[in-house]
């Protein structure tokens, strides 16, 4: 596939660098993340790890992958120049710096350096969250995509300031006889997972989809679309509300909300992709994967929901729902996304200005497809075998056999995209990351 670039308006982004590393980083705590998911299962992990293996994937992978792309697509989609430079490169080193003291706090159980270590992310995901709202505030209108993002971008707010106290209430007691730790979690991860990264990932999607499908939403979908968008934020904040205030009334009809919101979202959004014009890559088989999954889970918490919307740590639904969710469905569009991200990323800074004049290659020229297919094979199967292990239904398969087949497609997507720099980036690795990309499409005149 060699998606037409032709409506990129490269004027309005920040320096491709920016974005590219973060998606780097982010692969790294990817790795990071299989790795230790590996020695819980084989139980050689010490002090919180659910905690560790969960942000590592969730905020880091996840957390930081998306802080680049919102930093690449608002200006783009909405035309406005991005707020501050300076603070998107900022915003990387605060975050992932602190992510990782977190993680490696919570394993040792150095929980007093765990609170500053939390900070340190926090303000890096605050100053990301602030450089993006001042840059929509500018836009005369958000359409459904803007919107979404403006909205997971005060769901982040709201899930680091709960995670934040959180953590504090490991070292001064916050919680206890008004409000429930465990409440509180909950909260944390409904807002984190459910809202921030959902929403994004929805709000991405429908604008990505038809570019990668050369297929428009039709009647159908577009109903769905609208219907979802409006519904989902609702049935969200029902639920946060019935956490937080121990509402099951609130809470039975948020989630029911919610389900029905994310089932619209994935039908409409797979119609294009069961339609597509362009050959198959592996953006679309790893699409093609993550729409079921995100259907499943919908179908799935809605079991475990109707039961119980308040049942203490299943925030996403009954056993297994997490891994479904993040590995099954979060996992897949973004892996799917980033072998056409950062492909296109290096492609616009080594061979932008050669096109029609020399031979290039395409987009989909500078990854390895051989290594993008065993990838898929090894998380594929590993995800199956982890979602199975975690559900508690007697799955004769090992769990660590899955994160080690997930550790080892999750290393073999990191070295594809590394090979993707190595081979065509005009700028070493390094450069990248202490310039912040160079100065090709750097027009706009706002500083921090």
């Amino acid at each position: 596939m060699n998606v037409a670039t032709a409506d990129i308006d490269t004027d309005r982004q920040p320096p491709m660098g920016i974005p590219l590393c973060h998606f780097v980083v982010g692969l790294a705590f990817l790795v990071l993340g299989g790795l230790v998911g590996f020695g819980r299962a084989i139980g050689v992990v010490p002090g919180i790890a659910a905690a560790a293996s969960a942000h590592l994937l969730v905020a880091g992978w996840v957390g930081l992958t998306i802080m680049g792309a919102m930093t690449q697509f608002v200006p783009v989609w909405s035309g406005v120049p991005l707020h501050s430079r300076r603070l998107a490169r900022l915003q990387l080193p605060l975050a992932a710096i602190g992510l990782l003291g977190l993680v490696l706090a919570l394993l040792t159980l150095r929980l007093g350096l765990a609170v500053a270590f939390a900070a340190l992310a926090i303000a890096g995901f605050w100053l990301f969250s602030y450089n993006v709202a001042r840059t929509l505030v500018r836009v005369e209108r958000l359409e459904a995509t803007l919107a979404s993002f403006g909205l997971a971008i005060g769901c982040f707010l709201a899930a680091t300031l709960l995670g934040g106290l959180l953590v504090v209430d490991y070292t001064v007691a916050l919680f206890g006889s008004g409000v429930d730790r465990v409440a509180v979690i909950d909260a944390h991860v409904t807002l984190a997972v459910l809202g921030g990264v959902m929403l994004t990932v929805f709000g991405a999607i429908r604008q990505l989809i038809t570019m990668f499908t050369g297929s428009e939403f039709d009647r159908v979908g577009r109903a769905l679309l609208r219907v979802a968008t409006v519904a989902y934020p609702i049935g969200l904040s029902s639920l946060v509300v019935g956490h937080l205030s121990s509402g099951r009334g609130f809470a039975l009809v948020g989630g029911t909300v919610l389900v029905v919101a994310t089932l619209g979202y994935t039908v409409a959004l797979a119609r294009p992709l069961a339609r597509t014009t362009l050959p198959w890559t592996p953006l679309h088989a790893h699409y093609a994967v993550a729409f079921p999954a995100i259907g499943g889970w919908a179908l799935y918490a809605a079991s475990g929901w109707l039961a119980d919307p308040l049942a203490p740590g299943r925030a996403l639904g009954p056993p297994a729902a997490f891994e479904l969710l993040a590995i099954g469905g979060v996992g897949f569009v973004v892996l799917g996304t980033l072998y056409h991200v950062i492909p296109f990323v290096v492609w616009f800074h080594a061979y932008s200005d050669r096109l029609g004049l020399e031979a290039v290659p395409t987009i989909d020229d500078c990854y390895s497809a051989r290594l993008a297919s065993l990838e898929f094979l090894l998380v594929a199967t590993g995800a199956v075998v982890v979602v199975l292990g975690a559900s508690g239904t007697g799955s004769p398969i090992d769990p660590a056999i899955g994160w080690a087949l997930l550790t080892a497609g999750f290393v073999c997507v990191a070295a594809n995209m590394a090979l993707v720099i190595a081979r065509h980036a005009p700028r070493s690795i390094p450069e990248l990351f202490l310039s912040g990309g160079g100065d090709r499409g750097d027009v706009s005149s706002r500083g921090g």
